[in-house]
């Protein structure tokens, strides 16, 4: 079975079948799902989700993109939410300056806001890096992030990056991108991942991998990045599909 360690079925795109989608993960090799929050809009669809499907799972928290407008009694509201069990983390958090949309000082001040919010919580990160990498891992390792751990989503990053990450006791996490024709980056690091720290993720419903590239992504799609990674590790794709459900339940702290 397969655990998609990072979907978005919050998002618009899956206003018109969501539930009629989602009904169908378990005849498809779909196990468990973790649908990450990216703003605070987003975190009554969530449990709502969670609440319907014992396999669904969720996290609270606001993607850099947007925290332009948070304020501290926010940090309190996605508190309250994180008492639901069906909440195993903080995020999606962290750094793009892809957009540069949002003044990178105040993503910086929200994102350290929120890795504290997950030590206070004890709760894992989902940490979205986008073009900011050392900053990503400067504040992560001056923030303590180290004492709660977490993932690297959709990881970008270099060989020397994932070094320092996994340095952290952090996984990290592969998605569509991974199969992608200009993926050398993402394939270098999933070579040098060791196979008990990588999540396998969809980001759904973007970044759909070939052959379905440019398509809506959804959790089902994830068998063609789990066949990539097994051919990276040599290894088959029951192998991946175990190890990586392992993983992920052990990086959220699922029993």
């Amino acid at each position: 079975m397969l655990f998609d360690s990072h979907a978005h079925y919050d998002d618009a795109r899956f206003d018109e079948d969501r539930f009629e989608l989602l009904d169908t993960m378990s005849a498809n090799n779909v196990g468990l799902i973790m649908n990450a929050c990216a703003a605070m809009s987003d975190i009554d669809t969530i449990l709502e989700m969670c609440g319907r499907y014992p396999f669904f799972y969720g996290s609270v928290g606001v993607h850099p993109s947007d925290c332009a407008q948070l304020c501290e009694a926010d940090m309190q509201t996605l508190a309250k939410a994180a008492e639901n069990p069906k909440i195993k983390a903080i995020g999606e958090i962290g750094l793009d300056y892809y957009y540069d949309d949002v003044p990178r000082d105040l993503q910086k001040k929200w994102f350290a806001r929120q890795l504290e919010l997950a030590k206070e919580l004890k709760l894992p990160v989902i940490v979205h890096d986008r073009d900011a990498h050392q900053d990503t891992v400067d504040i992560l390792k001056n923030s303590g992030a180290a004492e709660v751990g977490g993932v690297l989503h959709c990881f970008s990053g270099s060989v020397e990056m994932a070094r320092q990450v996994l340095d952290l006791g952090f996984y990290i996490a592969f998605g569509g991108t991974l199969t992608f024709k200009n993926a050398r980056k993402a394939v270098e690091a999933a070579e040098f991942v060791p196979l008990d720290r990588i999540l396998l993720e969809t980001d759904s419903p973007y970044l759909a991998p070939v052959p379905e590239r440019g398509k809506r992504n959804n959790s089902i799609l994830m068998r063609y990045v789990a066949e990539k990674l097994a051919e990276i590790k040599g290894v088959s794709v029951e192998k991946i599909e175990d190890i990586t459900f392992n993983n992920a339940k052990k990086c959220f702290g699922i029993e």
